[in-house]
């Protein structure tokens, strides 16, 4: 989990643990690609944070 604002957030990859750099504005459902494993990941909302999932049946958001 992350905190909701600053410079350089990141998330641990929920495949491989590695630290996923989020956008400045990552919005909950976004998807992402961890850049060790190629895992595509989910962000959402936890608690006033943002968190990752591995997104399930989602091939492309189209940058939305």
């Amino acid at each position: 989990m992350i905190a909701r604002s600053g410079a350089n957030m990141e998330a641990a990859c929920p495949v491989c643990g590695s630290p996923v750099r989020l956008p400045d504005d990552v919005i909950p459902g976004e998807l992402l690609e961890c850049g060790s494993c190629g895992a595509v990941l989910e962000v959402f909302e936890e608690g006033g944070s943002y968190a990752l999932r591995e997104a399930q049946g989602v091939l492309e958001d189209w940058g939305e």
